[in-house]
């Protein structure tokens, strides 16, 4: 890939330090962080080479990699950046969090009730955004001593942009089974793709005059669990026969691509406990969710999960009439005041738009504010013409 012109002094480091089975997680910052770059100069800092290629066909940003620790020190000596987010929790976060000259903020890929959504690691960050009071109610329950001053509320500012609609029109109501994946370890498993995906599926094409769209999170695609690469290929084979049996319906399966330019297409979702579940409940408030309980715990999930309190649950004692629900829903949309309520709760009172604005205005307050504690006039980025080379720079372009 070509080496790109990397700003002197950039204001701001987007920090991804994982391989490129986690790179969805970066990749839906970038048109965000390219809004950003426009006011506050932007360079990506990757670690893992294999990710760079990636990263370099979604974004104009500059990329710099820094593989081992030392070239992560040099880079920053070198870059003089002032503020370094973080999109998840990664164990190497660490090595970035040791350089005391920058605000490290932590800006998380997504907004969802898993219990991986919060934990201790939020103490190391100087501040942590979070989409709304949802989140802030989170973390006050799970974190003892917890600095609730570090939480900035911004909405959720990937949710801004208008991906390019994915799915044909059709004439059919489309319903969209898209599971998340079976997460790190068992308290964490939120999928329903072993639990129950292919009768989710049986169900949905049974409902009348309908197209069927199967959207798993991508990590589902790529899993190693028996038991999820079974019930992904089931459900597979259930939407290649039902298309090859009506090759009209639309049915499909899409592995590649944006959620969000997938909801577009669609009259109704059944989700797991995830950010796709909220992104729905955002951006397509006037339409039905069903949300999945693998764990059979109506208590729990409405506990934990404020979003089940406007959605119909299923859980393995509703598969059997999961067909004549969906069909009713479709019709009969009877939560649909309850999402709105919940719309508010999870990403407060933002219209379309107001959460960039948000995070870019956060971002510049943070700029200034590492400006004062420094002692340090704010530098503003060289002209183009004056900017150095990376390696006149002495930075390894990724």
């Amino acid at each position: 890939m070509p080496e790109p012109r990397i700003p002197v002094r950039p204001d701001v480091v987007a920090y991804f330090a994982d391989d490129p089975t986690r790179v969805y997680q970066l990749l839906q910052w970038l048109p965000v962080l390219e809004r950003l770059d426009e006011v506050h100069p932007v360079v990506v800092l990757l670690r893992n080479p294999a990710t760079a290629p990636l990263v370099a066909e979604r974004t104009r940003l500059p990329l710099v990699l820094a593989e081992a620790f030392p070239d992560l020190a040099t880079t920053y000596d070198e870059l003089g950046a002032k503020v370094v987010l973080y999109c998840n929790n990664s164990a190497l976060n660490f090595n970035s969090l040791l350089d005391h000259r920058m605000l490290h903020v932590h800006i998380n890929h997504g907004e969802s009730d898993k219990q991986s959504m919060v934990s201790n690691n939020c103490k190391a960050y100087d501040r942590v955004l979070v989409a709304g009071e949802a989140a802030v109610q989170r973390h006050r329950a799970a974190i003892m001593e917890l600095d609730e001053s570090r939480l900035v509320r911004i909405g959720r500012p990937q949710l801004d942009l208008h991906p390019v609609p994915l799915l044909p029109p059709t004439r059919r109501r489309t319903i969209l089974y898209a599971p998340t994946w079976e997460g790190d370890a068992d308290y964490n498993d939120y999928t329903s793709v072993d639990a129950m995906g292919p009768e989710i599926v049986a169900a949905a094409l049974a409902v009348p005059d309908v197209r069927v769209v199967y959207k798993p999170h991508p990590k589902v695609t790529t899993s190693h669990t028996p038991a999820i690469r079974d019930g992904h290929q089931a459900i597979l084979d259930l939407i290649e026969r039902a298309a090859e049996a009506d090759p009209d319906a639309g049915h499909a399966a899409i592995w590649q691509g944006d959620i969000l330019a997938v909801f577009a297409g669609c009259d109704a979702m059944v989700a797991d406990v995830s950010s796709v579940g909220l992104d729905w409940l955002y951006l397509c408030t006037d339409k039905p969710i069903l949300l999945t309980d693998r764990h059979r715990d109506a208590e729990r999930l409405r506990s934990e999960v404020p979003v089940s309190r406007c959605a119909d649950v299923v859980d393995a004692d509703a598969l059997p009439g999961l067909t004549a629900l969906l069909t009713d829903r479709l019709a009969h949309d009877e939560h649909r005041l309850a999402r709105e309520t919940m719309r508010r709760h999870y990403f407060d009172d933002n219209a379309v738009g107001d959460s960039t604005v948000r995070f870019i205005e956060t971002l510049g307050e943070l700029v200034a504010l590492r400006d004062r504690l420094r002692g340090a006039a704010p530098t503003a980025p060289l002209p183009p013409g004056e900017q150095g080379e990376p390696g006149e720079q002495g930075v390894g372009a990724a």
